[in-house]
């Protein structure tokens, strides 16, 4: 791919040696306002939400939603051919996200869609409204599943099937996660995305299914899918690791799609080899919805080239802003939401804009230039100025 062109901006950025650098801005890439092809992969985006800052609150314990930018960032989302993936864990769902609050906007988020043609939307149902320490048993679990499934349910939703902090805390088997998932799938209504969160995004969820072995968890996982292949829709797997993924794809039944929630190998396994490819799900794909539109449109083409040409600069993007600690990625997501426009301000529910450093932040402002991802670099550079004038640079 050609080297970007230059724009005549520039800014001073932070570096590691405690020192200001002058980096010259690209113009941005031109990417189509929405999809000039149907696409040939399932692709949902994990979407954010955008706190309300003029609500009276305790930043660090309410979540105040500001509704309309966050229900408008969705209809930006639909309207590039992507679909919602609704309070999931890029919502900040469980770090900062509750669910009383989740639930008031799966309902806004299904609402919005009945006005939208062709708008594609799952929403999360878990356990998070049950205390990890406050389970004593797999019914305990099973009966909270139930409840969000219901309420998700009752509102006309789609169901992704979210791992279980409390099931990791009570479960001491691969066959207690097996009765658990075993009644849950035996009741839905319609086929569920289940989601399999990794350690490395949440660390309460290590050992799920029943084994830190990845592989051996995986067996026990694959067993409960394709028993309950006509309720699955498919498997979003999280576990950064793409042989893991790509084992697992070949292991499913034929009608349960991969979901690739893997931030940091996306384009290769959507692109997929000769014995299948990945749909998407994913948080990166909020940070970079332009780009993925595009190049999931080349794709539907039979133009690979251009697909790589276009998501291949994204990747370091998206594995800094996924890197360890991985939790933190929503900080990423958030801060280029801000620098493009689409909210007013960089805050999150929960204070959670301060989970990386500046430095982190101007490393996602250079990585995010040279993906041609800022849409306006001179707000660009008027937001990331703001901020580091925050930080007393």
């Amino acid at each position: 791919m050609n080297a970007p062109e230059r724009t005549n901006l520039q800014i001073k950025l932070p570096t590691a040696g405690r020192k200001l650098e002058s980096f010259a801005l690209s113009a941005p890439r031109n990417f189509p306002e929405k999809p000039v092809r149907a696409f040939t992969r399932v692709a949902y985006s994990a979407a954010h939400v955008v706190a309300d800052t003029m609500a009276p609150q305790n930043p660090w314990l309410d979540a105040v939603i500001d509704w309309d930018k966050t229900i408008a960032y969705r209809r930006t989302l639909w309207g590039l051919g992507l679909g919602v993936a609704e309070a999931m864990d890029t919502a900040q769902r469980g770090m900062g996200l509750d669910w009383p609050t989740s639930l008031e906007l799966i309902r806004r988020s299904i609402d919005a869609a009945r006005d939208f043609p062709g708008a594609l939307l799952a929403s999360g149902a878990g356990t998070d409204h049950l205390a990890p320490e406050n389970a004593r048993s797999l019914d305990d679990v099973i009966r909270a599943y139930e409840e969000q499934i219901g309420a998700v349910e009752k509102l006309g939703g789609q169901i992704i099937l979210m791992a279980s902090r409390a099931l990791a805390r009570v479960a001491r088997s691969p066959a207690d996660y097996e009765k658990v998932y075993d009644r849950i799938l035996a009741q839905v209504k319609q086929p569920v995305v289940i989601h399999w969160l990794g350690e490395m995004f949440d660390p309460a969820l290590a050992g799920y299914w029943g084994n830190t072995d990845h592989n051996k968890a995986m067996d026990t996982a694959v067993a409960v899918i394709n028993t309950h292949a006509a309720k699955v829709d498919g498997v979003k797997i999280s576990l950064l690791d793409k042989d893991k993924e790509i084992r697992m794809r070949r292991m499913l039944a034929k009608n349960v799609r991969m979901y690739t929630g893997d931030d940091f190998n996306y384009a290769e396994l959507i692109a997929g080899d000769s014995d299948g490819y990945s749909h998407a799900l994913l948080g990166i794909f909020d940070a970079i919805a332009p780009a993925a539109s595009a190049a999931l449109a080349d794709l539907a083409s039979g133009n690979t080239k251009s697909f790589h040409d276009i998501l291949s600069p994204t990747v370091p993007l998206s594995r800094l802003i996924f890197e360890a600690p991985t939790r933190f990625y929503k900080t990423g997501v958030v801060f280029m939401a801000y620098l493009n426009g689409h909210q007013d301000h960089f805050v999150m529910v929960n204070g959670q804009q301060s989970a990386r450093s500046l430095l982190h932040l101007a490393e996602v402002f250079r990585l995010a230039d040279r993906a041609g991802l800022l849409r306006n670099p001179k707000l660009a550079v008027e937001r990331m100025q703001t901020v580091m004038a925050l930080h007393g640079c």
